[in-house]
C-alpha cells in the first residue's frame, strides 16, 4: 500500500538519540560501563511516545544506532581532528559531533581519531539511512497533498546542566522546546506545541538551554512548508539518572502527559487533503 495514502495528518515524529546498538565498526565503545555508554543516550524516549504514535498512526523514524558512534542530530562533516584523522576542523571544535570524543560529563570515549575511510563507512551505513527515512516521510506527506508538514524531533536531557552544557549547575524545566530561535517553524506551530505540553501539566522553557539541533536546522524550512521543532524531556521525570533505569510509576505518569500533549497537537493540525473532515 502507498504510505502516502494512509497518512491522516501531515505530522511526523523522529527520535534520533534513542538507539542503543553499537555498530561493529565502533570498537572503541565496546566494554564501556553501562552508565558511561548510556550517559547521553535519550534512553526510553522512543518508548514514551510509542503508545500515542501507534494509536494515531503517526509516521515516525526512530534511531537504532548509538549516538556516540554516529550522532544523527549532527551533519556528516561535524568532525574534528580528535575524531577523524584528516579533518579540517581543529581539535576540540566537535568534541560531541558526529562521532563523540567525550561525554557531557567529560569522560573520554575515543582514544584516537578514526581514519577517513571508517568515517565514510559509518556515514553510509548508519547516518544516511535515518535521514533517507526522514526525507521520505516529508515527501510522503507532500505527495499526499500537504502544503505544510509538521515535524516533532523528540529528545531527553539531564535534569541538571553539566560543565559541558550551556547552563552548568542549573536545574531545568520539565520540557525544553526549541525552534532555532524562530527559524525552523512557524510561530503558530511553536505556540501550539508549547501550549500542548503546558496543558498536559508540564512546565516548559523555550530555546534554553537548547536552541535546536541539526535535525531541526536541516528539515525546518517554513518558507518551504516544513515546520520542525525540537522537544527535550527532563530525564528526572521518568528515570534514575545515575543508573539509567526507568522508574515505572514516573514513566507511566509522564507517558500519560505526553499522550495528552500529542493528542492536542495532532487534533489541531489540518487533515490531509485526501482525508474527509469528520
Amino acid at each position: 500500500m502507498d504510505a502516502a495514502k494512509t497518512i491522516r495528518k501531515p505530522f511526523i515524529l523522529t527520535v534520533p538519540h534513542s538507539g542503543e546498538q553499537v555498530p561493529d565498526e565502533a570498537s572503541w565503545l565496546l566494554g564501556l560501563e553501562e552508565t558511561v555508554l548510556m550517559c547521553d543516550v535519550d534512553r526510553y524516549v522512543d518508548q514514551l511516545y510509542k503508545g500515542i504514535v501507534e494509536e494515531l498512526q503517526i509516521p515516525h523514524v526512530y534511531a537504532q544506532w548509538h549516538r556516540y558512534a554516529v550522532d544523527l542530530n549532527r551533519w556528516a562533516d561535524d568532525v574534528d581532528q580528535d575524531s577523524v584523522m584528516d579533518s579540517q576542523h581543529p581539535s576540540g571544535s566537535f568534541a560531541r559531533g558526529l562521532h563523540w570524543v567525550i561525554t557531557t560529563k567529560g569522560q573520554r570515549l575515543m582514544p584516537k581519531p578514526m581514519t577517513r575511510e571508517l568515517h565514510d563507512v559509518l556515514v553510509e551505513k548508519y547516518f544516511e539511512p535515518f535521514h533517507v527515512a526522514v526525507r521520505k516521510s516529508f515527501a510522503d506527506c507532500k505527495k499526499a497533498g500537504a502544503s505544510n508538514v509538521y515535524h516533532l524531533d523528540a529528545h531527553s536531557m539531564p535534569s541538571l546542566g553539566t560543565k559541558e552544557h550551556r547552563d552548568p549547575g542549573q536545574y531545568r524545566s520539565d520540557v525544553v522546546i526549541s525552534d532555532c530561535d524562530g527559524q525552523s517553524c512557524s510561530r503558530d506551530f511553536l505556540d501550539l506545541v508549547v501550549e500542548s505540553y503546558r496543558s498536559a501539566g508540564l512546565n516548559v522553557a523555550i530555546n534554553w538551554p537548547y536552541g535546536g539541533g541539526r535535525v531541526t536546522e536541516t528539515y525546518g524550512h517554513p518558507d518551504r512548508g516544513q515546520h520542525s521543532i525540537q522537544v527535550e524531556l527532563n530525564r528526572a521525570l521518568y528515570m534514575n539518572e545515575e543508573n539509567k533505569k526507568l522508574i515505572p510509576e514516573k514513566k507511566n505518569l509522564l507517558e500519560a502527559k505526553i499522550k495528552m500533549a500529542i493528542e492536542k497537537i495532532y487534533s489541531s493540525l489540518p487533515d490531509m487533503p485526501s482525508v474527509p473532515h469528520s
